[in-house]
């Protein structure tokens, strides 16, 4: 597996540990700009400001405060900072197996790949079963002075490994206040037909981040010492409720 493990541990349920490696199964391939003086090009230095005296202030002098009204805070040290630590441990502990279509898809963050660090026939194993009973597994484990809610899923030969969000970070779809629309039998079959039409294998691969490439695109050309015409977006109009039939019927034909 390309790169280099960033985290060593163990999967535990049961009586059975399985050594494992963590990967990153994302990385971030995006142009990063650095903030300038306009008048010399040197990069800027951040520094933090003290907005009374309008001073900065150097890292011995700052402290951590957690504000518990306007204007009065609780200051922490970072020792008693240090107490709120996870205790240090390699174990990735499963705690339940779910049926991996009742998680739903708001909760999960980032993903990671497992490599068996020994016993790879063991980890076949479990790779094997979990795609038999199709579950995933809720596991909890600590890395980096952070505790993690995770689910740990079988995907073709290998483990994945996804940190999830705990329910009191996910906002509940009920809060929204949805209208109660009725829709027509001819309504419905016309946006059936239309998702038919576009119904295909998902290869992501066929889409790329226009942004990032116009981007490239943008600083290739300034490097060069082209002039960038600026051009105004067009705005497109939402589809009014009235017309909602008649914009799917002239979708259809498009994809017919």
């Amino acid at each position: 597996m390309a790169g280099k493990a960033i985290w060593k541990g163990f999967i535990s349920f049961g009586d059975i540990n399985l050594a494992v490696k963590l990967h990153t199964a994302v990385r971030e391939d995006r142009i990063q700009f650095h903030l300038l003086h306009k008048r010399d090009r040197v990069k800027l230095r951040q520094q933090m400001i003290c907005a009374y005296e309008k001073e900065a202030v150097p890292p011995e002098d700052q402290v951590k405060g957690f504000e518990v009204e306007e204007g009065k805070y609780i200051i922490v040290d970072p020792e008693e900072l240090e107490q709120a630590d996870p205790e240090s441990s390699r174990l990735v502990e499963v705690h339940d197996f779910v049926k991996g279509v009742q998680i739903d898809p708001v909760f999960f963050e980032r993903v990671y790949y497992l490599e068996p660090d020994a016993n790879a026939k063991g980890y076949s194993a479990l790779v094997a079963a979990l795609q038999e009973m199709d579950v995933a597994g809720i596991c909890t484990w600590a890395m980096r002075k952070r505790y993690y809610l995770g689910a740990l899923q079988a995907a073709g030969k290998l483990l994945r490994l996804t940190t999830l969000r705990h329910a009191d970070e996910v906002v509940s779809a009920r809060s929204l206040e949805l209208p109660k629309i009725v829709l027509s039998e001819k309504e419905l079959k016309i946006g059936t037909e239309l998702i038919n039409q576009l119904t295909a294998p998902f290869q992501p691969e066929k889409f790329a981040d226009e942004h990032q490439k116009k981007l490239r695109h943008l600083i290739e050309k300034k490097a060069r010492g082209e002039k960038i015409a600026v051009l105004r977006p067009t705005r497109r109009k939402p589809t009014s409720p009235d017309r909602l039939l008649e914009a799917l019927e002239a979708s259809l034909k498009k994809v017919a």
